[in-house]
């Protein structure tokens, strides 16, 4: 065995679609977190604003972020090592896109273009699609025997 192979810290599909799930977890719990109390210190009322937040991240996961997910569970079953790379949760391609929404969304809140109700706002509606999409990675790391077989 090669020494890179040795020291990859692999696990297995199953384990990875539950490693997904607590990454979408985090990264949509954090953003709504972020956004509710945000949106507490900037005005009384947050029930309207929550509300859009929530519509819009309800209509985000729909239409985009339901074939994401997919499509991130269907490939992660079919990686060709039976115990991938730990990191191999995402593509490469979602790590660019990871990295470019973390860092915009900082430069936002730092650079203060935005007013700050709409940023908070922007933050539920994100983290919403991205907290869904987790129970997904959840649901098929309960039921992988059966959906591998289904493959």
């Amino acid at each position: 065995m090669k020494l890179s192979q040795s020291l990859k810290p692999s696990v297995p599909k199953r384990g990875l679609l539950a490693i997904a799930g607590v990454f979408w977890t985090f990264a949509g719990g954090m953003l709504i977190t972020r956004g509710v109390l945000g949106l507490m210190d900037t005005h009384v009322n947050i029930v309207p604003d929550l509300l859009i937040a929530l519509a819009g991240g309800a209509i985000f996961y729909w239409l985009l972020f339901s074939k994401i997910s997919k499509k991130h569970i269907y490939r992660i079953v079919g990686l060709k090592p039976e115990k991938p790379c730990l990191f191999s949760f995402f593509n490469m391609r979602s790590y660019i896109m990871m990295t470019v929404m973390i860092t915009g969304g900082i430069t936002l809140r730092k650079l203060d273009i935005l007013d700050h109700q709409v940023l908070y706002s922007f933050y539920v509606c994100m983290g919403t699609p991205l907290l869904v999409s987790s129970g997904r990675f959840y649901y098929h790391w309960f039921i992988y025997k059966k959906f591998i077989a289904t493959v």
